[in-house]
């Protein structure tokens, strides 16, 4: 059966942008005939709040979803938010770590970014990584380790590179090594995003990701975890994301966009469903709809490649 999921952050309230892919997401999980999870990624903990993550679960009612498994309706595969999986991550990190995959770097962000002329890394995360610690011996190892604690980084293979079919985007290739080795384990102690997503979307049998095109390079990083803890990758399907009429892409600074923002505002739900699914191309024309009305004959397959220019002229009238 078709198992696909929402993994909202609590770090924040919800906007338009998180509110398109958790539609496109339960579109395709409701017109699979499938499951649809939601799952709190609260695994930063110092910027995740409860009250962040109930007001998730507020937006998103309003917006007209529902789900059959989460962290408020249960379900076969919890628990259903990220802190409350720590045994999970530490297990896989274990595994990584006997099988010779990780190595503790001792490098600070300063000292990364100080590589002046290394490219960006994947998803913006700061200069390539080039490899300091990945030499150093175990005397040098325990020295560096009694002035500060270690991140742990996964040692990228040194492979032909990743190759996968996007649903929205086709095939997608990286280069080998791609982005250089990362961290899987912060030095606070945190699990990174990369880790955790692929041990939990495995363990949950989640069948494809539907998600942000912002997360599209990301994708070989977690190929990489999932081969080297022996797991079975989902399907991948990375919609475009939503900018404004000049290009800039829609975001959390704008807080008239937050769902809550909106929903205070007097926005109709079914407005703002209607215009994201004509700006996405799913309708001919602007008019208000519920989630379900879109279901029938819904195909990821026509979403544009591009970003999506979202029409903020249509909510005006709301003060928007």
């Amino acid at each position: 059966m078709y198992r696909g999921r929402f993994a909202p952050t609590p770090s924040g309230r919800l906007h338009i942008g998180n509110l398109y892919a958790a539609l496109m997401a339960w579109l395709q999980a409701r017109s699979a005939g499938g499951v649809f999870a939601l799952r709190m990624e609260d695994i930063d903990m110092p910027r995740s709040r409860p009250e962040w993550a109930e007001l998730i679960l507020t937006d998103l009612r309003w917006f007209g979803l529902d789900w059959d498994e989460g962290p408020d309706v249960g379900g076969s595969y919890g628990p259903y938010t990220q802190s409350e999986r720590l045994a999970r991550y530490q297990a896989a990190l274990d595994k990584l770590a006997r099988d010779g995959r990780l190595y503790p770097c001792f490098c600070s962000r300063a000292e990364l970014f100080s590589v002046a002329s290394a490219p960006h890394g994947l998803a913006s995360e700061g200069p390539v990584y080039g490899g300091a610690c990945r030499a150093l011996t175990a005397a040098e190892r325990a020295r560096k380790a009694e002035t500060k604690t270690p991140s742990l980084r996964f040692a990228v293979p040194d492979d032909d590179g990743v190759a996968f079919e996007d649903a929205v985007y086709g095939p997608v290739a990286f280069p080998p090594g791609a982005g250089g080795d990362f961290v899987v384990r912060r030095a606070d102690g945190i699990v990174a995003y990369q880790l955790a997503v692929v041990v939990d979307d495995a363990a949950m049998d989640i069948t494809q990701a539907v998600r942000g095109a912002d997360l599209l390079d990301s994708t070989p990083r977690q190929l990489w975890l999932y081969a080297a803890l022996g797991l079975t990758p989902p399907a991948f399907a990375h919609v475009p994301l939503l900018c404004d009429a000049n290009g800039e892409r829609l975001s959390k600074r704008q807080k008239s966009l937050a769902a809550a923002a909106l929903r205070e505002a007097g926005v109709p739900a079914e407005t703002l469903v209607g215009l994201l699914a004509w700006a996405a191309g799913l309708i001919d024309r602007p008019e208000p709809l519920r989630p379900a009305e879109l279901v029938a004959g819904f195909e990821l397959g026509r979403l544009p490649r591009q970003p999506i220019r979202f029409p903020l002229d249509r909510l005006r009238a709301y003060g928007i």
